[in-house]
């Protein structure tokens, strides 16, 4: 289900690309008569649109006026120049307005962006419909899960001996990053949800001022979280390499469906590895795209993505053709955007499932980031070649509450 709906997420933003190639590389065909309208759209222009044909709109984005041309000033139409008021908002619309403006802000003279439209209806279609029901499917999931499955409880006999999983540094390092993507994840659906789920409870006026704070928590709790992405990745990196052991692992679902099955795990087994780089992939994507809408005019990211994936046949895979390598300001902002949510909501999908498993879902692993200790039983089962491997160094479990070395 949750394949499915990113799947949906991702050919939605696909479509949003492939109407931004559109507008940048128009292909004509062959232009149909357009005596018979005055030089206004016909029939077939709008099938054609229709039909999602790209066509020459040359004859409305040339049709701003002569102002050669202009009556009179004491004539009926002086007023207006040599255009009508549909010219000038043409000419508004294609960017070729002559405009003036007192703010000298980039692209503070765009007053009418097309895309903008197509951006709205993504974002209040099937990104919000999608988006949500992948949380809500995870959500579903998992309680069918824990219906079906119980706690996953230790097998065996419990020692009374700890291990130190986890030393402070980098507990330090799981919860920056942890508790960072929480503020991140709420303050983003309030935005995102805001306006269709709280204002009808709590009014636009207080609305407005959480939708306020809520920017202003995003906007600055995003540096902590970056910092804590860059503690696990280095702390961590080494220990999340693939290895054989893994497709032992894999093999036998890691035993979260099955009693007394304990696949050989090292410091961090397959489904850890899986979390630990959907964590690195997601978290490196939707900071370069929160940087990008935070700094818009310095970091754009699309259109030199663009550039790059142009030199491969990915576009025509998903016949998308020419991707833009040049946008204005404004639809490089609604591409980050759309991305960062689509990147959001499976980030969330994907924490949840962590979150789950990592307290209510498994004896003793929220030990492993609250005090760092776990107990030995626990840790043999669940991360054997682990123990061993510290057995080996001499780095032995003791009574809880007794001295021993820190695991690595």
């Amino acid at each position: 289900m949750l394949k499915h709906a990113v799947l949906a997420l991702f050919l939605c933003l696909g479509s949003l690309t492939a109407a931004a190639a559109q507008e940048a590389t128009p292909e004509t065909t062959a232009a149909p008569d357009r005596s018979g309208t005055g030089g206004a759209q016909t029939l077939e222009d709008i099938l054609a649109r229709q039909r999602g044909e790209k066509i020459d709109d040359s004859f409305r984005r040339n049709a701003t006026g002569d102002p050669d041309a202009a009556a009179a000033i004491a004539a009926q139409l002086g007023t207006l120049g040599g255009a009508s008021d549909s010219e000038v908002y043409r000419a508004l619309r294609y960017g070729s307005a002559d405009v003036t403006v007192s703010n000298d802000g980039p692209a503070s003279n765009v007053l009418i962006q097309d895309s903008g439209m197509r951006w709205l209806e993504f974002r209040q279609g099937p990104l919000a419909t999608y988006g949500g029901y992948a949380l809500l499917g995870m959500i579903g999931l998992l309680l069918l899960f824990y219906l079906l499955r119980g706690k996953i409880r230790i097998d065996g006999e419990k020692t009374g001996r700890k291990i130190l999983r986890f030393s402070s540094i980098e507990r330090f390092g799981h919860w920056l990053f942890a508790g960072s993507f929480l503020l991140l994840a709420f303050t983003g659906l309030i935005v995102f949800f805001g306006r269709k789920g709280l204002i009808p409870l709590l009014g636009k006026d207080a609305y407005a001022q959480l939708a306020l704070i809520s920017k202003w928590i995003h906007n600055n709790v995003a540096w902590a979280f970056m910092l804590g992405l860059v503690m696990i990745t280095v702390m961590w990196l080494v220990h999340n390499i693939p290895n054989r052991h893994d497709l032992k692992w894999f093999a036998v679902a890691g035993g979260l469906f099955s009693k007394n099955v304990h696949p050989p795990a090292r410091k961090f087994n397959g489904g850890q590895k899986i979390i630990f780089w959907s964590c690195v992939v997601l978290g490196v994507s939707i900071s370069i795209s929160g940087l990008s809408l935070l700094f818009p005019f310095e970091l754009p990211m699309f259109a030199k993505t663009f550039v790059v994936l142009n030199d491969t046949p990915i576009p025509g895979w998903l016949g998308l053709g020419t991707l833009p390598e040049q946008m204005p300001p404004h639809q490089e902002m609604q591409l980050s955007q759309a991305w960062h949510a689509i990147v959001a909501f499976l980030f969330m999908a994907i924490i949840i499932a962590h979150i789950y498993l990592g307290s209510v879902g498994m004896e003793g692993a929220f030990d492993a980031m609250g005090s760092g200790e776990v107990e030995e039983q626990w840790a043999r089962e669940h991360h054997g070649l682990w123990v061993k491997e510290l057995e080996e160094k001499g780095k032995t479990a003791t009574a809880s509450g007794g001295q021993h070395s820190p695991a690595e």
